[in-house]
């Protein structure tokens, strides 16, 4: 597995897809920054009770729909190297299993993601500074409000990288997930079991783990539903 994830990082080294999962997370901090440099005496008067929660609640309004666009343009351009240069059947004819290359897109997409979370851990921690919210920081909170949606999005993660494995039209996953980021800006409102809303880690029980713990049995379901299609299926 170790050298199937190895290949997939060589596939991506001159492409784009690194440079997104860096753009996410400074996009994310730069338009906060000057969100706050705009608006900081409203700012940090609205959460004058607890300034670091403010900044975190802010800076998360922005980072769910980038996360939810994000891995959709994530998993599209990881898939779509081996559709632009018709290599499925060289690939598939390699002595690596349909299960080892399914598998390793999927974890190659989520460490990409799980890196753009760590940069934007580290961006949401310097920013408070230099907004002079002092060196009292909630480095537990920080650390569920940037990683916990990623966990709770990983179903998403894995329907995309199948959409995009079967789909050679990248129009159709992309669809797909530029409409589930339009309605997840708006699942505030939905049901607790609505996977749209579980990034934003609201729930009628109050803890953000109900909804990591959600999207992680879901994603092994939607993993395993794409991992027998894409065996049974004759990529092209």
């Amino acid at each position: 597995m170790g050298k199937v994830i190895a290949s997939e990082f060589v596939k991506i080294k001159r492409k784009m897809i690194v440079f997104l999962v860096f753009l996410g997370p400074f996009g994310v901090v730069s338009l906060e920054l000057v969100n706050f440099w705009l608006r900081y005496d409203w700012l940090t008067n609205l959460y004058k009770d607890n300034l670091w929660r403010g900044l975190i609640g802010e800076v998360m309004m922005l980072s769910i729909p980038s996360l939810m666009l994000g891995l959709t343009i994530v998993t599209s351009m990881i898939a779509n190297i081996e559709h632009q240069t018709n290599a499925w059947k060289q690939v598939l004819a390699l002595p690596v299993s349909k299960a080892k290359i399914f598998t390793g897109k999927l974890l190659l997409s989520g460490m990409l993601l799980f890196v753009s979370c760590m940069l934007l851990f580290g961006g949401t921690i310097i920013l408070g500074i230099l907004l002079k919210f002092g060196t009292d920081i909630p480095f537990l909170y920080v650390i569920k409000m940037c990683f916990f949606p990623l966990f709770s999005a990983m179903p998403f993660v894995a329907l995309q990288i199948w959409l995009s494995i079967v789909c050679k039209n990248q129009a159709i996953p992309l669809m797909v997930g530029i409409v589930g980021t339009a309605v997840s800006m708006f699942s505030i409102t939905f049901p607790d079991w609505v996977p749209w809303k579980w990034p934003l880690l609201i729930n009628e029980w109050g803890n953000p783990i109900y909804s990591v713990i959600a999207g992680l049995i879901l994603a092994m379901v939607v993993y395993a539903g794409g991992l027998l299609d894409f065996i049974r299926r004759d990529v092209k």
